[in-house]
């Protein structure tokens, strides 16, 4: 597979910027994340799929224990 351009490049990441929102993230103590991206390729998710599902269900728990 050929490298992207230049112009491909400047299009994903303008598409990225218009799509999506972006959160830096820092886990305690350092060697953390590795660990955290083990568990979600145990699971078949990537690291951001594995993120964003733990952030759902937490705020669905959370919605749902207020009823």
């Amino acid at each position: 597979m050929a490298p992207a351009s230049k112009a491909q490049q400047k299009a994903v990441h303008k598409y990225v910027k218009n799509n999506y929102d972006r959160i830096e993230l820092t886990v305690k103590p350092k060697g953390r994340k590795e660990e955290i991206k083990a568990y979600a390729y145990m699971q078949g998710e990537t690291l951001n799929g594995f993120i964003n599902r733990a952030i759902y269900e937490a705020m669905k728990n959370d919605k749902e224990e207020k009823k």
